[in-house]
């Protein structure tokens, strides 16, 4: 079986985890969330990683929550979580090193949202990033609501939001959601140069410097996450998610229109 999550640590003390389901373009499903869950526990504790990077298998980053599995609900866990994407998000708030990305292709939903909790993004010529919840007839997710707008504020956010646009590496840059664009061909390398120059400096200083970082916004991130949930249990499975959900199966536009009767 292939592994959703490949790791690989060089003597730099960068560790490269790559989202590794190309096959669907490398969207979550329990065993995806669960393993880069683990990559980022395991990295936050160990003293040889200094700066993590974390990019896509194939063409893309990712092409967000796998709506197949979303569909067939979620499995009963043993870990205290209500799923794989709550023990990630877990992870991911709690992870207090460098963490970069290298995104290209499609960056949708979560394949997004992830960025926004990265300290560094950089992006290849080809990427295309979408917040498509409102189009799913569901509401942000992954602390998003708040992260975003800090980034680029409120108006610009809800446009986002509201519109589900898709978003190119040009805008993503001029937008502050991406520090640089890189050809494809030179976007990990290019990446990895930068995490390699982070990883000279003491772990312990970086994350320092990284918790410092933080603090100013765990309680806001906290708080969306819980709002976000809230949004997310009154509207999935609504009749409106499932008529998003099986258009997109079908591979048809939704009828929304019928609900407003």
């Amino acid at each position: 079986m292939t592994e959703p999550v490949l790791r690989e640590l060089d003597e730099e003390g960068v560790l490269l985890v790559t989202l590794n389901r190309p096959e669907k373009k490398n969207a979550f499903n329990d065993p995806q969330w669960d393993g880069l869950a683990a990559a980022l526990d395991e990295a936050r504790k160990d003293p040889r990683v200094a700066v993590v990077v974390v990019t896509g298998a194939g063409d893309d980053f990712s092409a967000g929550q796998d709506l197949t599995a979303f569909m067939g609900g979620a499995e009963p866990r043993s870990d205290g979580h209500q799923s794989g994407y709550h023990a990630c998000m877990a992870s991911l708030v709690a992870f207090d090193k460098p963490l970069l990305a290298a995104a290209k292709g499609v960056g949708v939903g979560i394949g997004a949202t992830f960025l926004f909790h990265c300290d560094i993004v950089y992006v290849g010529e080809s990427v295309r990033l979408r917040l498509p919840f409102v189009s799913l007839g569901l509401v942000p997710e992954g602390a998003s609501s708040y992260l975003l707008q800090q980034v680029i504020g409120s108006q610009r956010a809800a446009e986002l939001f509201y519109t589900a646009e898709w978003i190119d590496a040009g805008q993503a840059v001029k937008l502050g959601m991406a520090a640089g664009v890189f050809p494809d061909k030179q976007l990990l390398e290019a990446t990895l140069a930068v995490a390699g120059e982070i990883a000279e400096h003491p772990v312990s200083s970086l994350q320092a410097t990284k918790r410092t970082l933080l603090r100013a916004h765990r309680d806001g991130i906290r708080a969306a996450l819980e709002a976000e949930d809230e949004g997310m249990a009154a509207q999935a499975g609504s009749p409106e998610n499932i008529e998003a959900v099986k258009a997109f199966i079908e591979k048809r536009r939704p009828d929304f229109a019928q609900f407003r009767r």
